[in-house]
């Protein structure tokens, strides 16, 4: 009896919360999904007092509340989260909240609270659960930043992005001493003043980008563990001169004006630190020692501290150890100072890609077996020199970027050492590869039995006539060739060796012409991705006809028609294709229907493909019905004229026939008798 009545009030509470009362989907107005009410978009101007009393997830985005009034909420006792963003929210009356003291996340941006804040703060201080906040985009500037936080000391998230605020000091934020998370990107900060997070004993992620901060010394918040300041102004970041441990893992100073290596913390936990986008240089080969010091004076309040650095020094005294990731790219690099990756015995990562590196020494010390992606493309480099006889040297690198340099070699037996490389970049490098009789010399470079090799990319390197087995002992799938005029005007033989394996082939402006070489695709089974535009090619390799291709390119080249036959077959696999900038024949065009009929075929240029009628270029996809009839007569026009050409000729030679035979009619009759006559047995 007892679990009977206990079963009956569980079931009486139920129905009181509302969520068993009807199917969710009745609301006239907001979309119900368990304990979560959806009313965004509704143009509301007051909460709605309908929603079950059980809600603990409301939306309320993109209506138009501008005032939260009074018991607003106190229906929803239960209610945990609240977004009221984009309402044109000006006031929160003082007991707007009322009976919601469970709520732990209030997102109230995009809206004008900048109007009433006073007011608005003292309703969120009847917030005792409250632990994220969201107050971007509401015109604060810091004053009313600091009056509507200073009650929230339980706050561990709080965003304040996209506002007006343009200094911070110690009065800031003094109230939060469980912050966790502090949003300040996009503000017009240009002022932090010591001892501005102090009483953020907590705060692990720092967000500040995108304001006007133009450096940041003595930083020494010690407990972050994610600095973000990226997009700045900032100069230099000079870290505190002490040996206490940092917990900064996550340093992002992109988009900024540092001229300078940042001086880190001696003692931390760095995984990432990007530097991209600066104006980063060493100076060592420039200036003495005498010229490569310098004296900063900092001010705070009545005490002065001048302090002496040596800005040209190139080793950068921290610990980085569990460096991971490194991104200096698109600064203004001359070279790097020896030993400079020195203690990076964690670096997988490193991109040094869009500076003016001419040459790259690396010595045994410095090389990092750890090390998975190098990135030097975009630079000036003319040598590389690394000493490989160390045998874990670059052992587990992937992927080596060296586009866009001035190379015409790699160390030597650079692939003996790097066994687990499947991705190199050569592209735009005056390189040579080794011909077979070649390999070894140390003027080209021996891409034979580099077996680890998937992606190998060597566009615009001014290749010759490539070897016939040039890629012999290796397993590429990735191969690009292309903007090599001369490289295959001897026809695919080069390609033979790695036909089997080839999945992605770029072929772009390499010379390739049907009437010359040899254009037998048969045996590239595994080709998905055919690159053959800007070659020499009038008529289609009917091999491609029994690939299974999804894209085929076949721009720029100087076909009148393409085969109907195979284009229903490639129509099959296709995906994709490339048909334009050709010298079509508008009366030729049966192909281009088989490709368009098919739905699961794009052609991605459809609207530039035009074919030629009387010496006018028409857009295939807007073909006039004048010229499709005009084509139908030129066709029959044309069996016409053959007929006459023909039905003349013969006619003629059976005239000639008759009049030779009438004319030697005796002699002909007189030379058959004679040679089938038979003489008699009697």
């Amino acid at each position: 009896m007892a679990l009977i009545a206990l079963s009956i009030f569980v079931w009486i509470a139920f129905l009181d919360t509302g969520w068993g009362s009807k199917p969710a989907a009745y609301h006239s107005l907001c979309r119900l999904e368990g304990r979560t009410a959806d009313c965004k978009g509704r143009r509301l101007s007051t909460v709605s007092q309908d929603l079950p009393p059980g809600t603990m997830e409301l939306f309320l985005d993109a209506n138009v509340i501008q005032t939260l009034k009074n018991a607003s909420l106190v229906r929803y006792q239960v209610l945990q989260s609240l977004s009221l963003c984009e309402n044109g929210l000006e006031l929160i009356e003082p007991g707007a909240f009322l009976g919601t003291r469970s709520l732990s996340s209030l997102s109230l941006a995009n809206n004008a609270l900048s109007v009433n804040y006073s007011a608005t703060a003292a309703a969120l201080g009847t917030l005792p659960a409250l632990r994220k906040l969201d107050l971007s985009g509401n015109l604060l500037n810091e004053a009313m930043m600091a009056t509507l936080i200073q009650d929230l000391s339980f706050l561990e998230s709080l965003s304040l992005a996209r506002n007006s605020i343009m200094r911070l000091d110690d009065s800031h934020l003094k109230n939060l001493p469980r912050l966790q998370h502090l949003d300040l990107q996009h503000n017009y900060i240009f002022e932090i003043e010591t001892g501005a997070f102090d009483g953020l004993r907590w705060l692990q992620q720092l967000n500040l980008a995108y304001n006007y901060i133009p450096c940041m010394v003595e930083f020494d918040l010690t407990q972050l563990r994610m600095l973000n300041v990226s997009n700045n102004q900032i100069e230099w970041f000079l870290a505190a001169e002490n040996d206490a441990a940092f917990e900064l893992e996550t340093l992002d100073l992109s988009y900024n004006q540092l001229l300078f290596f940042p001086l880190l913390p001696k003692q931390n936990k760095l995984r990432t630190l990007l530097l991209m986008h600066n104006q980063l240089n060493f100076y060592n080969n420039i200036f003495n020692d005498s010229e490569g010091t310098v004296q900063l004076l900092f001010l705070d309040g009545n005490i002065t501290n001048i302090t002496t650095l040596d800005l040209w020094a190139e080793n950068h005294h921290s610990n980085l150890s569990s460096l991971q990731f490194l991104d200096m790219s698109w600064n203004q690099l001359w070279y790097l100072p020896e030993r400079f990756f020195e203690g990076m015995s964690s670096l997988a990562h490193l991109n040094l890609n869009h500076n003016c590196l001419k040459t790259l020494q690396i010595q045994e010390s410095d090389l990092v077996s750890t090390l998975v992606d190098l990135d030097l493309s975009y630079n000036q480099l003319q040598d590389l020199q690394m000493n490989l006889d160390h045998r874990s040297s670059l052992a587990n690198l992937r992927t080596l970027s060296l586009s866009t340099n001035r190379l015409r070699g790699l160390p030597a037996k650079i692939f003996t050492h790097t066994t687990k490389i499947t991705t190199l970049d050569l592209s735009k490098n005056p390189i040579k590869l080794c011909a077979s009789h070649a390999a070894g010399s140390p003027s080209c470079i021996d891409i034979s039995n580099a077996g680890s090799i998937r992606n190998l990319f060597l566009s615009a390197c001014d290749l010759e006539i490539l070897d016939t087995h040039i890629f012999q002992g290796t397993s590429i799938a990735h191969l690009d060739l292309s903007d090599n005029p001369r490289s295959l005007l001897d026809g695919l033989g080069p390609l033979k060796d790695v036909a089997q394996s080839l999945q992605v082939l770029y072929l772009r402006n390499t010379g390739l012409s049907a009437a010359r070489t040899n254009m037998d695709f048969s045996a590239f089974q595994k080709l998905v991705n055919l690159d053959l535009s800007e070659n020499s090619l009038a008529s289609f390799p009917e091999s491609l006809a029994g690939l299974e291709l999804q894209i085929l390119d076949l721009r720029r080249n100087r076909f009148h028609a393409l085969p109907q036959h195979a284009m229903r077959k490639l129509g099959k696999s296709l995906h994709e294709i490339y048909l334009s900038q050709n010298p079509y024949d508008c009366c030729q065009l049966g192909w281009w229907d088989a490709l368009h009929d098919r739905d699961t075929v794009r052609i991605l240029d459809w609207n530039q493909v035009t074919c030629n009628f009387s010496s006018k270029f028409i857009r295939v996809a807007n073909l006039p019905e004048s010229v499709i009839q005009n084509c139908k007569w030129l066709t029959a026009d044309m069996t016409l004229l053959h007929l006459v050409l023909v039905l003349p000729t013969c006619l003629a030679l059976l005239v000639a026939f008759v009049i030779i035979f009438l004319t030697f009619r005796q002699r002909i009759l007189q030379m058959v008798k004679s040679r089938y006559r038979r003489s008699s047995p009697y």
